[in-house]
């Protein structure tokens, strides 16, 4: 398996090379993994060590994905290493809160060019190599991050919920027109999920207790929960799935009817 992943920093992206690696290697594949993030950090160079001593190979790529030749040259030296590419998680992605009546352009536009444009300039590039990876049999797949503010409206966000929808439609557009191709492409749409980035956010016992009580399975969720939906999708066990997005959130998105105060109980 040769894959890319983009936002490879301790969290989502991480897990997620990891995950694949584990699962890969479980099934008795090689593994060869480019770990893609924005600049070289401690971090992302010991994700590549943690790999490689799983038995996966693994590089590390650097560039900013707001920089419309970096998705190409990102796919170019994946494939230049790798001989080949195999799937492309387009997990990168920034956020810039603000009203959007208050909103600046260039925040606007940065949130679009990594999150949305990013992705669908990464597709473009990879297209190519993953039809080839068709052609030999080998399960190709592109997986889009997005996220349930996606899936609904998010005020306060900028241009966040704009960015994820369009990576949503992004990836149901690719998967139309790429399954004639042998490619699947799918969407998995994270929830409330505890990560090195949120960390401080729930640190605060008040906040991470009003957030745990809102989802209806207990718990706010881990990068695992998104890793293990990614790894579906690119495993051999989805090889018929396409055109799909996954919310992974503990049934958090679609409980607002069920937060609604004085609702009518049994027998009531």
């Amino acid at each position: 398996m040769r894959v890319l992943v983009t936002g490879a920093s301790p969290g989502i992206g991480g897990v997620t090379c990891k995950t694949l690696a584990k699962a890969a290697i479980a099934r008795g594949n090689s593994v060869q993994i480019a770990a893609c993030e924005v600049r070289e950090t401690d971090a992302v160079l010991s994700l590549a060590d943690d790999l490689r001593q799983m038995g996966a190979e693994a590089i590390v790529l650097t560039g900013d994905l707001s920089d419309p030749d970096v998705p190409a040259r990102l796919v170019a030296d994946a494939v230049k290493a790798f001989g080949g590419l195999d799937a492309v998680v387009g997990n990168a992605g920034i956020t810039s809160p603000s009203p959007l009546a208050e909103l600046e352009l260039v925040n606007w536009d940065r949130v679009m060019n990594i999150n949305l444009r990013g992705n669908w300039l990464l597709a473009k590039a990879a297209h190519p190599h993953l039809k080839k990876s068709a052609e030999q049999s080998r399960n190709p797949g592109f997986v889009g991050v997005a996220s349930m503010s996606g899936m609904r409206p998010h005020r306060g966000m900028g241009a966040y919920s704009m960015s994820k929808s369009g990576t949503i439609i992004l990836c149901e557009v690719l998967a139309q027109e790429w399954a004639a191709d042998g490619i699947r492409v799918n969407c998995v749409s994270p929830g409330m999920i505890r990560t090195p980035l949120t960390e401080t956010t729930y640190r605060d016992n008040a906040i991470a207790s009003a957030r745990t009580a809102l989802v209806p399975t207990g718990r706010i969720g881990m990068p695992e929960d998104i890793a293990n939906a990614i790894a579906f999708f690119l495993g051999p066990d989805a090889g018929y799935i396409t055109g799909q997005n996954l919310c992974v959130d503990g049934a958090f998105a679609t409980s607002i009817l069920s937060q609604i105060p004085g609702l009518p109980t049994s027998g009531s």
